[in-house]
């Protein structure tokens, strides 16, 4: 069994309330948007960590995270990226990727809209996490908390941070 604490789109913003949210996780993933690479080692110091990078990242994140991400967590098929769409509309480079091979999981990041759904025609559980920084048109922050056993994804339980803070 593993708990995943799953966000993305920080901007370079890391909320302090990450690391109480995410202290009985397994591991961290984070879903793109980064914003820098000192807010990825944060992170990586805290748990394991599992990223991609995204559109506004620089080559400091670029140079250690991929744009995609596939691998096997517990008994499930992940597939991450940061751009990538929702069901049924996929990016159109995701969605030939999903039809060919589809993952059990799949996790993107990129519009800073928090959903969790699932896609039947593809029997996959797709999560976006919103956005966990400060830049963007969100009015609320969010991360997600949930629970590979086995094959079987549970527990996701919804975050809220906060809307977004001014920083100096």
């Amino acid at each position: 069994m593993k708990r995943i604490g799953l966000i993305s789109d920080t901007h370079g913003y890391l909320d302090d309330a990450v690391f109480k949210h995410f202290e009985n996780c397994d591991e961290i993933w984070h879903a793109g948007d980064f914003g820098n690479i000192a807010l990825a080692d944060k992170l990586a110091a805290f748990k394991p960590l599992k990223g991609v990078y995204g559109n506004i990242d620089g080559l400091d994140i670029r140079s250690v995270y991929p744009e995609k991400l596939r691998f096997t967590c517990e008994g499930v098929n992940v597939y991450m990226i940061h751009i990538g769409g929702y069901p049924p509309k996929y990016n159109t480079a995701v969605k030939k990727e999903l039809t060919a091979d589809p993952p059990q999981l799949f996790i993107c990041g990129h519009s800073h809209i928090l959903k969790v759904m699932f896609d039947d025609k593809l029997q996959c559980l797709h999560m976006n996490p919103g956005a966990a920084g400060n830049q963007g048109w969100h009015k609320v922050r969010t991360l997600i908390r949930f629970v590979i056993d086995g094959s079987n994804m549970k527990d996701c339980e919804i975050i809220e941070l906060g809307g977004r803070v001014l920083t100096s």
